[in-house]
């Protein structure tokens, strides 16, 4: 990884600056002052050896990111990635092993394990979604719910899971909800109406009743977001679309309701809760001198 680069050279994360990213999490952690405790405590010139293993069943994300701060503040430290994101590791895993100054690795341990834990958490729970659907055809989403400055980061822990990206920015594609339909006044005139706007983005429309469905198609929609349907519903729907545009489910998807939701044949299921519910996950760095 070259940090002297401003941005991570992959198409994952083709957009992210994480150089700026490091120096502010690493400025939140260590403010003015720094590590006041291992420099009282700790002599300058100690070195250490860690290893960072997981402590519970995870799927990784953010090992080369949670590396970037220790590479920040020890431009000498060696290490060695023993797994990659998007794996599936079990209990007991060694994920990183690192051999440096002590000082500086004690400075970076906190941001290191915060960003992994959390990204981790999230490819972990998309995870669950994406194999509680295997074999059905659906496709899982994530949202725009994500912790505000962390969208990137979240959104490419949920590729690393398995789903696909919804809307990275609200000029990605038009999405007509069910607000954008009350102030235009029907499904109708908000589709025609982003129709005559001649975007050229795709238009997609929120319907919450089957009544809907033609009226958004016939006014040039070319995607439905079936929002808050039965599973009775979403079948109707999906026999009434009869293939002429993707249809995807959303509204309260839960790990015990994902399975049938997806059996009634919708093209894609939104998940809010991937980002934004997911748990951290049980990561530790262990020390031993050298």
């Amino acid at each position: 990884m070259n940090l002297d680069t401003e941005t991570i050279d992959s198409n994952d994360l083709a957009q992210f600056d994480l150089s700026e990213f490091v120096r502010r999490v690493l400025a939140e952690d260590m403010g003015s002052g720094g590590d006041v405790t291992s420099r009282a405590t700790i002599d300058p010139d100690a070195r250490f050896t860690a290893t960072m293993n997981c402590r519970e069943p995870i799927v990784v994300a953010g090992i080369d990111i949670a590396i970037a701060f220790f590479l920040t503040l020890d431009r000498e430290v060696r290490i060695s990635a023993a797994v990659a994101d998007g794996d599936r590791v079990e209990t007991g895993t060694v994920l990183i092993t690192l051999k440096g100054n002590a000082r500086a690795m004690l400075a970076a341990e906190r941001s290191a394990l915060n960003t992994l834990q959390h990204l981790s958490g999230i490819a972990t729970l998309t995870r669950t979604y994406v194999d509680a659907i295997a074999g059905t055809g659906a496709i899982l989403l994530d949202t725009r719910k994500t912790i505000p400055g962390l969208r990137l980061l979240e959104k490419y822990a949920a590729r690393m899971g398995g789903a696909e990206n919804h809307r990275m920015r609200m000029d990605d594609g038009l999405l007509i909800k069910d607000n954008h339909v009350g102030v235009a006044g029907s499904v109708e005139a908000a589709v025609r109406a982003a129709v005559a706007a001649d975007t050229g983005l795709q238009i997609q429309v929120e319907v919450d009743r089957i009544a809907q469905i033609e009226p958004a198609l016939e006014a040039g929609a070319n995607r439905l977001l079936l929002d808050n349907m039965s599973n009775e519903q979403l079948r109707a729907a999906v026999g009434l679309v009869a293939g002429r545009v993707p249809l995807e489910a959303s509204g309260g998807v839960r790990l015990d309701t994902i399975r049938g939701i997806a059996e009634t044949g919708v093209t894609y299921i939104s998940v809010g809760r991937i980002t934004q519910s997911a748990p951290a996950v049980d990561i530790g760095l262990d020390y031993s001198l050298t």
